[in-house]
């Protein structure tokens, strides 16, 4: 069962709509629909928010120690709370798919992307369930940097609003630990 779903992204407005900020987003629309409020924890260095998924108490957690610092914060809300590497979620983009597509696994590599590398080092594993949201890749000779972190096309961006409403309807089923059937419709 999940207990913790991290959205990864960039504090500050000049990120807010960037492709990086998918799992930001994708947090912010969930905790919206379900009438949860937003806490800055600064022992955390996150924002905290305490949401009601099927009658289980889940914690959304949004990092503000920017990407490449993600493990920090997710590391300290873990150990706090005593949450399982088997009980988070991390919601984030995803380089390796087209724009719109959204994908669930479990394990794996962090595939270069930096807030993943970091959340693997600071909780000393990888066992933890990935929700990937696609951004596609940048054209030919974009730097991946300035890619990830500039805004999408108006047509990539409703692209990615409806890949994250695509995983927010599994949600229920996430939390419910039906997370295999989750998976299977996902993924095919």
């Amino acid at each position: 069962m999940i207990k913790l779903i991290v959205g990864l992204g960039n504090p500050g407005q000049q990120y807010e709509k960037t492709r990086h900020n998918a799992g930001f987003l994708f947090l912010d629309s969930l905790a919206a629909e379900r009438s949860s409020f937003w806490s800055n924890k600064p022992d955390f260095q996150g924002l905290l928010s305490e949401c009601n998924i099927t009658n289980e108490k889940v914690l959304l957690l949004k990092p503000q120690t920017f990407m490449n610092r993600s493990g920090q914060s997710v590391g300290k809300v873990a150990r706090y709370y005593k949450i399982a590497l088997e009980e988070i979620l991390v919601v984030h983009d995803e380089l390796d798919f087209d724009v719109g597509a959204v994908k669930l696994k479990k394990d794996g590599g962090h595939a270069g992307h930096n807030g993943l590398r970091d959340i693997i080092a600071h909780l000393g594993g990888n066992s933890f369930y990935r929700l990937r949201i696609g951004i596609g890749r940048p054209p030919a000779g974009m730097v991946v940097a300035d890619y990830v972190l500039s805004a999408p096309s108006k047509v990539d961006s409703q692209l990615i609003i409806g890949a994250i409403d695509s995983g927010k309807d599994f949600i229920d089923q996430i939390i419910a630990g039906d997370i295999a059937a989750a998976m299977n419709k996902l993924n095919s």
